[in-house]
This record gives structure tokens, C-alpha cells and sequence, in this order.
């Protein structure tokens, strides 16, 4: 049964008319008596840790929308309670599922760019450029320390270990914050972030994160350097890729025929045909839902992605407090004595 929960009763029945959903559920307790296989948690940061716990706990599968969690100790015991009562738990880092993004990994991983040197990696957006722009996240109550890191600095950071297939090891960050005042109450989080990172190989790279980039409405973008070529993806350009060497530089499109093994099945639609976010969105919940039936698809983003995304939001913070260099591989918990390795 298809059910939707909301903040009141009135507000899920409206929603629920407006989306074609059958049950409007009373509250979250109404939402876990029905007979659903798997809960869509898409509520305001703050509230993902207590109502995803009660999902793990009623034996249902979830999908809870990133961050994770607001704190890297609520996020590993997310991490923990799925693993234990085996549930398909996911976060979704949807950007994933662009055909071109795999294939930019496929071709780093075959060795085509060969080893990584550097990388120029950024996510803008303008949707809280003038002062008078607000919304939930601005507050640390709903939205939790981080904003702007936490919002789309934990995508850009999904896609690029994803796509080099090496961590973040070591970086140093700064932020900012404009506006100390929106929509009349004081904002608790950053606007912008600058992060300079140092990767597993070795490899070095800068990463530019704001919500107050003039005319940028989602320009997340992955540059890797490579010491035999370069690679490039945009996300508001999502069928093809820069590919660049020292004598020349091409664009490849998307073409399920001619795509690198494992990669056609991201392609919705023939070559020719535009593909983009909303289709990188269904493909992820493809692959969500597949697990759920027992066919475990590689690159889903589980909770442990989640975990890792929280770990490296904490980093930044730190990096920024302290004005220093964080050791991502073993980050103190936000009790400050056991530590975790990931």
C-alpha cells in the first residue's frame, strides 16, 4: 500500500491528493502500521535520524534522503541498526547514475587517464545569493551545522570518490557565511565552502562549494587530471564528457552502443535522445527497489556512503574552525574518544 506522511495530517492529505497517493497517514506510527516494503524519509535534516531509526526498527527498508544523519555517531548507529536487522538502507547520491559518470569511471578505472596527478572539482548554485532568499536549512535547528557542504558538498564529494574510486584522505577548508540574518532569524551555517584535498594516491585537487554563485543553478562539475589525460563532467551538460591530452581534446556522447562495459544500462532512451536528472533519479530508486527484491546492482549508494558523507562534513567543520589539516581516514566521533576508521 502506497502511503504519505507529513508534518500535520492536513498538509500529508494534501500532498497526498496532489501526488495521486491513496493513504494520507495521521503521523509517522499510522505510516509504519500499513503494509509497506520500504519508507522515503524526505524530511528536514534535523528529523532523519529519530524517524530513520524507527523505520530500521519496524523491519522496513528505507531510503533517507542525505545527510544521513546531523552528527557522524547518529549516522554510524543508522549504519549499524540496518546492518543488523538487514534492511536495503540508501541514501540518494543520485548523480551516480548519470550514463556519462560512468563512464568517466569505467574510463579511470581501465587506466585510460592513467595516474591520478590533480583535480578541479566544484558545485554552484544562486538560490540563496540575495539576502532576502531563505529556507530551512539556514537554521542549525532543521538544517544542522552544515548547509552548504552538507546540502551539495557532500554530492560533488560522493561523485568524486566514486568516479577516481580512492578517498579523501587529507584536506583543510574554509567557509562563509554572508548573511548573519534571513527571513528575520539568524542563520547558523555557511554559505560557501573552499576545500583544498589530498587523495589516497597522493593525488591534490581543489573543490569550490556555494548556494551564492550569480547564474549558477547546478553546476556540479568533476575535473580529473590525469598523467596521461584529463576527464570532465558537468552535470548541467549530462550526455557527454571532455576528455583532453596534450595534442588534442574531444567531447564524447552518450551511446548505449558504444558505451564501456556495464554502462549501457543507464542509458533510458537511444543516443540523440536528451537524458538527465530525473532519469539518474529513477535510476537510483531502480536500484534501490531491485535490492529490496534481491538483485544487489553495483555503485548503489548504501548508508554506509551516508556515514562517509557525514564523516567528511565534520572534517570541513573542523578544518575551518581550526584553521588546520584534518586527517579524514580517523576522525574522532562527536563524543570525542572512540574513533572509527572507514
Amino acid at each position: 500500500m502506497e502511503a504519505l506522511a507529513s508534518s500535520r495530517p492536513d498538509r500529508a492529505g494534501e500532498a497526498a491528493r496532489e501526488l495521486g497517493i491513496a493513504h494520507a497517514a495521521d503521523d509517522i506510527d499510522d505510516l509504519l502500521a500499513g503494509d509497506s516494503d520500504i519508507v522515503h524519509v524526505c524530511t528536514p535534516n534535523a528529523t532523519h535520524f529519530s524517524l530513520t531509526k524507527r523505520v530500521i526498527a519496524a523491519g522496513k527498508h528505507v531510503i533517507c534522503e542525505k545527510p544521513l544523519a546531523t552528527s557522524l555517531e547518529q549516522a554510524q548507529e543508522l549504519a549499524s541498526a540496518a546492518r543488523a536487522a538487514d534492511v536495503v538502507a540508501a541514501v540518494p547520491f543520485v548523480y551516480r547514475y548519470h550514463p556519462m559518470v560512468r563512464e568517466a569511471r569505467a574510463r579511470v578505472a581501465s587506466g585510460e587517464i592513467g595516474s591520478l596527478l590533480t583535480l578541479d572539482c566544484g558545485y554552484l548554485q544562486d538560490w540563496m545569493l540575495l539576502p532576502g532568499d531563505d529556507d530551512w536549512r539556514a537554521t542549525s535547528a532543521d538544517g544542522g551545522p552544515s548547509r552548504a557542504f552538507a546540502d551539495i558538498g557532500s554530492h560533488l564529494c560522493d561523485l568524486l570518490e566514486f568516479v577516481a574510486a580512492e578517498r579523501i584522505v587529507r584536506l583543510t577548508a574554509r567557509t562563509r557565511r554572508v548573511y548573519e540574518e534571513r527571513g528575520g532569524h539568524a542563520v547558523s551555517n555557511e554559505d560557501a565552502v573552499a576545500i583544498i584535498v589530498e587523495m589516497a594516491s597522493g593525488a591534490i585537487g581543489t573543490l569550490l562549494i556555494s548556494q551564492m554563485a550569480a547564474g549558477r543553478k547546478n553546476a556540479l562539475t568533476l575535473e580529473l587530471h590525469g598523467a596521461e589525460a584529463s576527464i570532465r563532467f558537468d552535470q548541467e551538460r549530462p550526455e557527454e564528457l571532455w576528455i583532453g591530452d596534450r595534442v588534442a581534446s574531444r567531447h564524447l556522447f552518450r551511446d548505449p552502443q558504444t558505451a564501456s562495459a556495464g554502462v549501457a544500462r543507464f542509458s533510458r532512451v537511444p543516443a540523440g535522445h536528451a537524458q538527465g536528472y530525473q532519469d539518474a533519479f529513477n535510476g537510483f530508486v531502480a536500484d534501490a527497489y531491485a535490492a529490496i527484491a534481491g538483485e544487489i546492482r553495483e555503485g548503489l549508494p548504501t548508508f554506509a556512503d551516508g556515514v562517509r558523507a557525514v564523516q567528511l562534513t565534520e572534517a570541513v567543520l573542523l578544518a575551518a574552525r581550526e584553521e588546520r589539516w584534518i586527517d579524514v581516514a580517523v576522525l574522532p566521533t562527536s563524543h570525542g574518544s572512540e574513533k572509527e576508521r572507514l
